[in-house]
C-alpha cells in the first residue's frame, strides 16, 4: 500500500492543519489504496491535550505514530525560554526517532510517496533525503509569511546587525513594507539561540521538493506570484509552491456541530446566547490556545468593551504566572476567577449585551453564526482563515510568533482587518479597544464598512478556490500528480 507521512510540530493548530491535509488527500484516492501516517512529537511544555482529538481521528486510513519523548539538558529548561527555542531543540534531536519510525513503516510494506513536514521540523529533511523519500513542507501560515521565510537568508546576508536594533521598513518580496519591529520575534535578535535555527529552517525550505501553503491565490496574489517568480530565493531555485487552502476543520459551515466533540458546556452556552442576539451585532474576542494577557490588560479590554456599547462574546483566560510580560501559556491553566480579574461590577453592568466565557469557545461555530459581525483576533493563521471563510472582518491584535507580521499583511495588503495599535511594551489602552471595536462594528464607519465588504468578497473567493475547478483544487491535483510520478 502507498503511504504519505506527515510530521507536524506539536502545537494544536499545526497538528489540526496537518490532519486536514491528510483528510483532503484521502478524498482524492480510492479506499484502501493509500494511508496517512502522522508522527506525533511530545513537546517539552504544556500544550492543549490532543489525546481525545487524536482518538477521534485515528482510523485504518489515518495512523498516528507517537515518537519517544526527548529529554533536554536541565540548562535548556531551567529558565523560561521561548517556546520556539524549546521546540527547535526537541525537533533537532528527534531525527533518530523519525528515521526509526520511517523504517518501521517501510518494513510493513508501505511505499512512502512523500514526507510532508512542518517548517519547525526541517532537520528531518536530511533523514528523508538519505532514505530517497521526497521531502515537502506544509507551511501553515500565509504566502506573505512564506515569502519572508524564504527571503530570510538574504536578509541575514545583507543586514549585519540584529533587526531589533533597526528602526526601518524592510522590503521583502511579496509583502508590504514591514516595520522592523513587526518581524517575527525570533528573527529580531541574531544573537538569540533560536535565530540560527530559523535561518537554517529557511535554507531547508528552498531545498525541498515542494512547499504546500495553507492559503489561496486570490487572498495573497502578489505574494504567490513573487515567490513563484523566484524573487524570494535570489541565489538559487525556488521549489514548486502549491496553494491548496484554506485548510480548516471540515465542519466550518455547520453552525452547531463545530466543536461539539469537546467543551460541551461552552458550546451550548455560546451558541444559545448568540441565538438571542441581532444579526451581525456581536464582536467576538478570542486569542488562540496559547495567548495570555496580564490582569491589567484584561481590565483595559473590559473597560473598552463596556464603553463601546457593543454586544460582545469574550473568551478569558488566566494571566501568566510570571511577571516578565509573557504572552504565551506554557503551563496548565486553571479556569479564571472572572470576578477578581475584571473591573468591579463589569459582569453585572454588561450582562444584557455581553457574554464572558472561560478558557475556550467553539470558534468556527461562533464565527459562522449570523449574530457575529466582527472578530478581535491574535492573528494566528488558522483563526484568520476561519474568519475569511465565515466572511467576518477583523481587528488584528497580535501576541507572539509571526502574528505582528500577519497584522501588517491583513491590514495593509489583504485589507480585511483594522490594526489594534499598542504601545512599545505591547500594552493596549481601553480607549484603543473602544475605538477599534466601534470602527469595526458601526455601520456608518467608512473604515469598518470597507473591510466588511472586503471580508465578504474574500469569503466568496475562498469558496471558489475550493470548488472543483478552483485554484486550490487544481494545485492539489498538480501536487498529487507529482507524487504519483516519483
Amino acid at each position: 500500500m502507498e503511504a504519505i507521512v506527515l510530521y507536524p510540530s506539536p502545537a494544536i493548530g499545526h497538528l489540526v492543519t496537518m490532519v486536514e491535509l491528510g483528510k483532503l488527500i484521502l478524498t482524492t484516492r480510492s479506499p484502501n489504496s493509500i494511508s496517512i501516517h502522522i508522527l506525533i512529537t511530545t513537546p517539552p511544555y504544556r500544550v492543549d491535550d490532543t489525546a481525545s482529538y487524536i482518538a477521534s481521528i485515528s482510523s485504518d486510513s489515518i495512523i498516528f505514530h507517537h515518537l519517544p519523548a526527548i529529554s533536554l539538558p536541565p540548562c535548556a529548561t531551567s529558565s523560561v525560554p521561548a517556546h520556539e527555542t524549546l521546540i527547535c531543540d526537541v525537533l533537532r534531536l528527534n531525527n533518530p526517532n523519525v528515521h526509526n519510525s520511517l523504517r518501521s513503516i517501510i518494513d510493513k510494506n508501505y511505499k512512502i510517496q512523500a514526507f510532508v513536514m512542518d517548517i519547525f521540523c526541517s532537520p528531518a529533511l536530511s533523514v528523508v533525503t538519505k532514505l530517497n523519500i521526497p521531502g515537502y513542507f506544509l507551511f501553515t501560515s500565509g504566502a506573505a509569511c512564506l515569502a519572508c521565510a524564504l527571503y530570510l537568508p538574504t536578509i541575514h546576508k545583507i543586514i549585519d546587525k540584529s533587526i531589533k536594533d533597526l528602526n526601518t521598513l524592510l522590503t521583502i518580496p511579496g509583502s508590504p513594507p514591514i516595520p522592523s519591529s513587526d518581524m517575527p520575534k525570533p528573527l529580531r535578535d541574531r544573537n538569540n539561540i533560536v535565530y540560527d535555527s530559523f535561518v537554517e529552517n529557511s535554507i531547508e525550505l528552498a531545498k525541498s521538493a515542494g512547499i504546500i501553503v495553507n492559503t489561496f491565490e486570490r487572498l495573497e496574489p502578489r505574494a504567490v506570484k513573487e515567490i513563484s517568480d523566484g524573487l524570494c530565493v535570489p541565489d538559487g531555485p525556488t521549489p514548486p509552491v502549491y496553494c491548496i487552502g484554506p485548510l480548516i476543520v471540515a465542519v466550518a459551515y455547520n453552525k452547531r456541530a463545530a466543536g461539539m466533540h469537546s467543551g460541551g458546556d461552552n458550546v451550548s452556552k455560546c451558541l444559545t446566547w448568540l441565538d438571542s442576539q441581532p444579526r451581525g451585532s456581536v464582536v467576538f474576542l478570542c486569542f488562540g490556545s496559547l495567548g495570555l494577557f496580564s490582569k491589567e490588560q484584561l481590565k483595559e479590554i473590559a473597560l473598552g468593551l463596556e464603553r463601546s456599547g457593543h454586544r460582545f462574546l469574550w473568551v478569558v483566560r488566566n494571566p501568566p504566572n510570571s511577571q516578565n510580560g509573557q504572552t504565551v501559556d506554557l503551563k496548565v491553566q486553571a479556569g479564571p476567577d472572572l470576578e477578581s480579574l475584571l473591573p468591579d461590577g463589569f459582569l453585572g453592568r454588561t450582562k444584557d449585551r455581553g457574554l464572558v466565557v472561560k478558557m475556550w469557545a467553539p470558534q468556527v461555530a461562533v464565527l459562522n453564526h449570523d449574530s457575529v459581525g466582527g472578530f478581535v483576533t491574535h492573528c494566528g493563521w488558522n483563526s484568520v482563515l476561519e474568519a475569511v471563510c465565515a466572511g467576518v472582518p477583523m481587528v488584528a491584535w497580535p501576541l507572539y510568533a509571526e502574528q505582528r507580521f500577519n497584522r501588517v499583511v491583513l491590514v495593509e495588503e489583504i485589507k480585511i482587518a483594522l490594526p489594534m495599535d499598542d504601545s512599545k511594551d505591547g500594552f493596549v489602552s481601553a480607549a484603543e479597544v473602544e475605538k477599534r471595536v466601534t470602527e469595526l462594528m458601526n455601520s456608518d464607519s467608512m473604515e469598518g464598512n470597507s473591510i466588511r465588504v472586503r471580508a465578504k468578497d474574500m469569503q466568496i473567493e475562498a469558496r471558489a478556490a475550493l470548488s472543483e475547478s478552483g485554484t486550490s483544487r487544481v494545485a492539489l491535483t498538480r501536487l498529487l500528480k507529482s507524487w504519483n510520478q516519483s
